[in-house]
């Protein structure tokens, strides 16, 4: 694809259930916009990466749940840390998985071939609705936060009825993390009323609010 300084050319375009999903190049950087709404890039994945290193922080033989592939960054983390030993990813689009294969294959060391993880295209509601198994880290980063939605449907993610259900696939002790673009109030104060337990990490961006990590932790309320 032949791109003019960074200014955005489309790689691939794609209609899916959930309408248009794009894959644009900005220079040497990609952007993934979502039924017209910015959702990711290869720009910085600090966040992302943070995201995951928190889940896992001084755990063991960890099985995590992954919710949101992404551009690849949170995988290739999660894949770099020998504490790992089971990745579940979770990603509703089946293109993005394509893209991480294909364009977004070479930003990262780790990816989708690791023989420790186990891809499931899906809703991730559908998922722990669903599934019996049990986590020590589950990371949610399927929007830009729980006031910036990709999807109305995903409110019920962050509701109390799904933080008790993903309460229920964490082990004792288990951590649930969850990526925002900017600080949540409400979102803050329902996990603290579900969990006890929680640590709030702000990574600086260049431009607007910090990204936020929400860290909460089973079984410490």
């Amino acid at each position: 694809m032949v791109h003019v300084g960074d200014r955005p050319v489309v790689v691939d375009r794609r209609r899916t259930p959930r309408g248009e999903v794009v894959l644009r190049r900005a220079g040497e950087h990609f952007e993934v916009i979502t039924n017209g709404t910015f959702l990711m890039d290869t720009r910085d994945g600090r966040s992302e990466r943070a995201l995951v290193r928190e889940a896992i922080a001084g755990k063991t033989g960890v099985r995590l749940l992954l919710a949101g592939l992404g551009v690849g960054f949170s995988l290739d983390e999660a894949l770099g840390a020998d504490a790992v030993t089971e990745v579940v990813v979770v990603e509703l689009e089946a293109v993005v998985v394509e893209w991480v294969r294909t364009h977004l294959g070479g930003l990262t060391e780790r990816g989708l071939g690791d023989p420790r993880v186990r891809l499931v295209v899906a809703d991730i509601r559908d998922v722990l609705e669903t599934t019996e198994d049990e986590f020590d880290a589950i990371c949610l980063d399927i929007d830009n936060g729980p006031g910036w939605l990709v999807h109305e449907a995903n409110a019920e993610v962050y509701a109390d009825p799904m933080l008790a259900l993903i309460g229920r696939r964490l082990r004792a002790g288990g951590r649930l993390a969850v990526w925002a673009a900017a600080p949540e109030a409400e979102f803050e104060a329902r996990l603290r009323r579900r969990f006890g337990a929680v640590a709030t990490v702000s990574i600086p961006v260049a431009r607007g609010p910090d990204d936020v990590v929400y860290v909460a932790t089973a079984g410490a309320g």
